[in-house]
């Protein structure tokens, strides 16, 4: 019982994985839908659609990040 806290740690961790995981799915099939629909908006798609990626995996990589620190803390 004293080492609950690392199956704590990995499900917080694997449902992070998975979360992001289904986020960026999303939005590229979005894209490619979009890019499909209209090739001549391709790059208006393609750069509308980096930042919003870019966060959902810089939310991913920090919570990463906090789950490895709780575990080292702890």
């Amino acid at each position: 019982m004293e080492n609950l806290h690392y199956f704590g740690a990995a499900i917080g961790l694997g449902l992070v994985v998975i979360g992001a995981g289904l986020g960026i799915g999303r939005f590229a099939a979005a894209a490619a839908e979009g890019i499909a629909r209209q090739p001549n908006a391709a790059a208006q798609i393609t750069g509308a659609i980096n930042l919003p990626l870019f966060l959902l995996e810089g939310v991913a990589i920090l919570a990463e990040v906090f789950i490895f620190l709780i575990l080292i803390l702890v």
